[in-house]
């Protein structure tokens, strides 16, 4: 008999509500003409919502859902250019708020 693997750990998705709340933001910004392409990854531990200024640049930002840090740092963050953290919380409505200054900037 051949030796049973461990069962894999299923990858990190974002749910329905959480799409729904990056993609009313992304569609804000979109419109504003400051954000114009997205990718969405995933794997075990995340799943990244990744926005671009162009298709060609790296990511803008990264909205990393991370279920294992929920009891730590907060299962979501916010990642800017070069990797560093600019906002982290336990829940996805507490770290878009990042963006809120962003949205009502005088121009």
């Amino acid at each position: 008999a051949a030796p049973q693997r461990p069962a894999r750990a299923p990858d990190v998705f974002l749910e329905r509500r959480e799409l729904d709340l990056i993609l009313n933001l992304y569609s804000f910004m979109v419109a504003r003409g400051e954000w114009r392409d997205y990718a969405i990854g995933h794997d075990q531990d995340s799943c990244c919502f990744a926005v671009f200024r162009r298709a060609a640049d790296q990511p803008l930002y990264r909205i990393v859902k991370a279920p294992k840090l929920a009891k730590k740092q907060g299962a979501y963050a916010i990642i800017g250019l070069g990797g560093r953290i600019l906002k982290r919380g336990k829940s996805l409505a507490q770290c878009l708020r990042f963006f809120d200054r962003q949205r009502f900037q005088v121009v």
